[in-house]
């Protein structure tokens, strides 16, 4: 009863933020499409680098989805020091992570999370902007995303799109990475004792190293990580080291960087990593050493186990409803889309760095635009592409490798 309590508090206390999160992020999708941002962040120098971090702030993506418009603005003209800041800033925050942060981490850290971001991604920007020294950027890029269909829509069209993509596509990319993480929160907090991370907690260094170690490989998305940090937290380590897995665990992980390395060189991958740790670092201890103590203080503006199922508000829980009804309406269409193919011509292909169904929806788009291609099926979890028809095998790895994912 605990653990459900406890999970219901944390659902309450984001579902308003996430609910108008998602709106927010709609609308910013239906009415200025992603070939948009990659049309304006196309270019060269530093100016490119901190309008590419500004853009890049507020929009939702995660860490996988971000790397198809990252590699689209690259291949459109922009240098590598610009998509570098775009890679690094967006899928740190979002609309919807911010709000969320708000509602479970306070005005503080909704402040300084973006603030962090921005930082980061411009300085390493800038970092990898000093590797290029004047290399032509050669790359051309035909992209292909909702604009053509969004533009010709009509107003009404656009705010139903915009509903579409926040409340059931976007629901559908980060939806099981919330779930896991209100219930990883959940188990932290009910049954870590609470002096368990007692000696992290009294060495911040030693602790935001550790979350380094674990946040890096693992994949979480920005909204995803906000319930863990806090439950972190409330067992006693301390508000940097929440920022650390706040920043480094959306916004790393392997497969990010082993394509960044195929795009746009070892070197730059390597910066783009290394830019992630010291920012997180430097902010971590920012929080902890230099800024006031009373600005993080969630352990006052929580305390989960006096909360019970009959104190919570009348509009939270209709959201909290709407929200697990918006969770439960993707479930049925994933299973829904994930329909068997047969026949003589069907052909199967293993896709590497798919983390969300915004990965699968782009990697069975990009192949359904190749010549020949008459139906296809990706499965998440396998990572397997099934395509029937009498296509070429190299066009589809060319078409899923430009939407910045591999194949083999």
């Amino acid at each position: 009863m605990e653990l459900i309590n406890s999970l219901l508090f944390m659902l309450n206390e984001m579902s308003p933020y996430i609910l108008l999160g998602f709106l927010i992020a709609g609308l910013m999708h239906a009415f200025v499409p992603q070939q948009t941002f990659a049309r304006h962040l196309s270019g060269t120098g530093w100016k490119a680098v901190v309008k590419s971090a500004l853009i890049g702030v507020p929009l939702p993506l995660c860490s996988c989805g971000v790397l198809p418009t990252a590699i689209a603005m690259r291949r459109n003209g922009a240098s590598r020091a610009a998509s570098t800041s775009f890679l690094i800033a967006t899928p740190q925050t979002g609309v919807d992570s911010i709000a969320a942060t708000w509602s479970l981490l306070g005005p503080a850290f909704a402040v300084v999370r973006p603030v962090a971001a921005l930082v980061t991604a411009v300085a390493g920007g800038i970092a990898v902007g000093k590797t290029e020294r004047g290399e032509a950027n050669t790359t051309n890029l035909h992209a292909t995303d909702q604009s053509e269909e969004l533009r010709d829509r009509s107003f009404g069209g656009k705010c139903v799109a915009a509903l579409k993509y926040g409340f059931i596509d976007l629901v559908g990319s980060i939806g099981g990475w919330l779930v896991a993480g209100l219930i990883i929160a959940a188990l932290i907090t009910v049954y870590v004792p609470a002096d368990f991370f007692s000696v992290l907690g009294q060495n911040p260094i030693l602790s935001m190293i550790a979350v380094l170690v674990i946040a890096i490989p693992m994949y979480v998305c920005a909204t995803g990580s906000i319930p863990i940090a806090l439950s972190l937290v409330m067992k006693g380590l301390s508000p940097g080291t929440a920022l650390v897995l706040l920043m480094a665990g959306p916004a790393a992980n392997f497969a990010s960087f082993t394509l960044i390395s195929r795009e746009m060189g070892r070197r730059q991958a390597i910066i783009y990593l290394l830019s992630i740790i010291a920012g997180a670092m430097a902010f971590g201890l920012l929080i902890d050493y230099v800024l006031p103590v009373g600005w993080f203080s969630i352990t006052e503006m929580h305390a989960v186990c006096n909360h019970h199922v009959s104190d919570f508000g009348i509009f939270p829980t209709v959201c909290s409803g709407i929200l697990v009804i918006l969770l439960g309406i993707s479930l049925v269409r994933r299973n829904i889309n994930q329909h068997k193919i047969t026949g003589e011509m069907t052909k199967e292909y293993t896709i590497k760095g798919m983390n969300c169904p915004h990965c699968q929806a782009t990697v069975a788009k990009c192949i359904s635009s190749v010549n020949g291609v008459e139906q296809v099926d990706v499965n998440l979890s396998t990572g397997i592409a099934t395509v029937e028809g009498n296509h070429n095998a190299e066009d589809i790895v060319n078409a899923v490798r430009n939407a910045g994912f591999d194949v083999i």
